[in-house]
């Protein structure tokens, strides 16, 4: 089996086994299997929830009214609680650790993107174990990824993985929601992330966790077209994590076929605090889905919002449909000018030029699914 970089997700579910407190004889079998695959040269991050759960654990505090203000304080005690019992789990193997905390700022800010993912390759390539969690005790919503799901996703980029291990209380996807209908069954792979699939995710069952399978199907989104592997499995499934790196049938796997962005792009599908929107026409829209071209001026059709250059925007289609986005060459006032002209006659409206393309596709990344 080549040497993989896989990152894991394990949400409060599974290591609470649904209660109110850490499950250690759960954590430890987690760590059992990274252990191994560590020792074969696969390199392993471990996107960790649990910080809100560990603060009431360790403050005795199980009843305590989950405000904004008392999850921060939650999330301040239990971060060091639960670095604490990840470090004394991988320990045991002789395994070092490294915590990163990050909010969605580290990833909307190019050098900040470059400086998370530069300590992010060092830990692994010192064989040093990343145990990432979002910045609860700081973050405000603003900056927030909003939950660990999506935050795995966008680590998973960081990371240049190659596998995105989702792992959580139920089996994988279903046909249906459980709870409603007994005849559902587990979707074993899945190659197109459609809104079919979207609408068979339901809803967060738990009262300690901040995601649900809608928020796994938006991780795996950005992940598989990323070029990542994503598979959605029950943390309680023996050998889970072993299982999932073998390519063995577990839970639901969503394979891509697409090729791995490099880093300039990766951060580009990161930062989705899109500043802007550009919308163009059929013909653009085709020359850029199909052909992979840049974005030129005459395809403009208008620009939303107000906008830098350098930014992120988002590229919509006539029918206002997201298909890409990208670092834009122009400001939206300059954009308003030339939209609709030949990309030789920007010069003589503007008085300068900043090149002959308003996004080059070196800077654009599809989001059509």
């Amino acid at each position: 089996m080549p040497i993989k970089t896989v990152v894991i997700k394990l949400g409060t579910s599974v290591l609470t086994n649904r209660t109110s407190k850490l499950n250690r004889a759960q954590m430890v079998e987690i760590v059992r299997q990274c252990a191994i695959l560590h020792q074969q040269g696969h390199h392993i991050v471990v996107v960790t929830s649990g910080a809100i759960a560990a603060g009431k654990e360790h403050l005795n505090m199980p009843d305590i009214k989950l405000t904004i203000e008392n999850k921060q304080m939650l999330a301040a005690v239990g971060q060091g609680q639960l670095i604490r019992e990840w470090e004394n789990l991988f320990q045991i193997y002789n395994l070092h650790v490294g915590q990163m905390l990050l909010t969605r700022a580290d990833f909307d800010d190019h050098g900040r993107f470059l400086n998370a993912r530069d300590t992010l390759k060092t830990l692994l390539k010192h064989r040093i174990i990343p145990i990432i969690n979002e910045n609860d005790a700081v973050a405000t919503s603003e900056i927030k990824v909003g939950d660990n799901d999506n935050l795995s996703a966008l680590v998973a980029l960081l990371a240049d993985a190659d596998q995105l291990l989702l792992l959580t209380d139920q089996q994988g996807l279903l046909s249906a929601d459980p709870r409603i209908n007994s005849d559902a069954i587990l979707i074993t792979e899945i190659t197109e992330i459609t809104d079919e699939i979207y609408a068979l995710a339901g809803a967060s069952i738990g009262n300690l966790g901040t995601g649900g399978m809608a928020t796994k199907i938006e991780a795996a989104s950005v992940a598989h077209r990323a070029g990542i592997e994503v598979t959605i499995a029950s943390g309680e499934r023996k050998q889970v994590i072993i299982d999932a790196l073998s390519n063995k049938s577990v839970g639901t796997r969503f394979i891509t076929q697409n090729s791995r962005l490099e880093t300039r792009k990766n951060w580009i599908f990161a930062g989705s605090t899109s500043m802007g929107e550009i919308i163009v026409d059929h013909g653009t829209e085709t020359a850029i889905i199909k052909m992979g071209s840049s974005l030129l001026a005459k395809g403009i059709i208008s620009v939303n919002k107000h906008f830098s250059r350098g930014q992120i925007v988002t590229i919509l289609n006539d029918t206002n449909k997201e298909i890409a986005r990208g670092l834009v060459r122009y400001k939206s006032y300059d954009i308003i000018k030339i939209k609709g002209l030949h990309s030789n006659e920007i010069e003589n409206i503007l008085g300068f030029e900043h090149g002959k393309v308003v996004i080059h596709r070196d800077d654009l990344v599809l989001l059509y699914r």
